[in-house]
């Protein structure tokens, strides 16, 4: 009988950022809900919540891999960084901020490239990229990306990845807890080194559902309603003077506390 690939969904948000769900809820979903093997936490310009969801799953001995990640904004659109243990700096072109991932051992993949949006990674600064020297290319491009507006780019994504011989992962870009796993990339092994091991050897593969029209408006309300809790929270810690601000999904004595003292302040 042939051993099941490993899965992996490497685009995660979580009450950290926009995600709607905290990380210990992500978690245990994950191991309750999904065949998720690997995932990643990618929080728009902040690490806080990844470094604790993995410290939350090494506490609890969870099947699950936890990669350190951020969704970092640079001007040629959204990047992952994965793999890293500190926050990168956002709002620089891509070809550094590709480096400044790759300084500190990490992975850099576009996030829903070709969608012609500001927050996508378009060709033409791919194939620059692709040219460069290996500091400042990607490692791989995010083939599947389950959203309605990547959806109609899907192939052009797919036959780009095929002609630059670039690695191909599939993620959920999840911003709730049912959308986990909906999209994936499945990987010889089961744990991160294994999955490391597949981008670089461009053996991955994408896989999953795009979203139907209008379901991601549900999410879109739930989003709505936690930035204004958080802008209730984030008032009344300053007008209390206690300390206290928004709620980041996750037990904050798990992340180191300079680094979530110089986040909470930049939130």
């Amino acid at each position: 009988m042939t051993e099941r690939l490993g899965r992996a969904d490497l685009h995660i948000h979580t009450l950290a950022s926009d995600g709607t769900a905290g990380v210990v809820d992500i978690l245990e979903h994950v191991e309750r809900s999904t065949e998720l093997d690997v995932i990643a936490i990618t929080d728009h310009e902040r690490i806080d919540a990844a470094l604790a969801g993995r410290a939350i799953a090494r506490d609890r001995g969870l099947s699950v891999e936890v990669v350190v990640g951020e969704e970092v904004t640079t001007l040629g659109g959204h990047l992952l960084a994965l793999w890293i243990e500190t926050p990168v700096k956002p709002f620089r072109s891509m070809r550094s901020t590709i480096a400044a991932i790759h300084d500190q051992g990490g992975l850099a993949i576009p996030a829903h490239p070709l969608v012609p949006y500001p927050l996508c990674a378009q060709g033409f600064m791919l194939r620059r990229l692709l040219a460069d020297e290996p500091r400042f290319r990607p490692d791989a491009i995010e083939a599947f990306n389950p959203t309605t507006l990547g959806r109609p780019w899907h192939r052009r994504v797919v036959r780009f990845a095929e002609e630059h011989g670039l690695a191909r992962v599939g993620n959920s870009d999840a911003h709730s807890l049912e959308a986990i796993g909906i999209g994936y990339t499945t990987f010889e092994g089961h744990d991160g080194a294994a999955l490391r091991a597949a981008i670089a050897a461009r053996t991955t593969h994408h896989h999953g559902t795009f979203h139907p029209p209008g379901e991601q408006l549900g999410t879109f309300g739930r989003q709505l309603r936690k930035y204004g809790r958080d802008m209730r929270d984030n008032v009344g810690g300053v007008l209390r003077r206690d300390g206290r601000r928004r709620d980041l999904g996750y037990p904050r004595e798990l992340a180191p506390r300079e680094l979530a003292d110089r986040q909470d302040a930049a939130s």
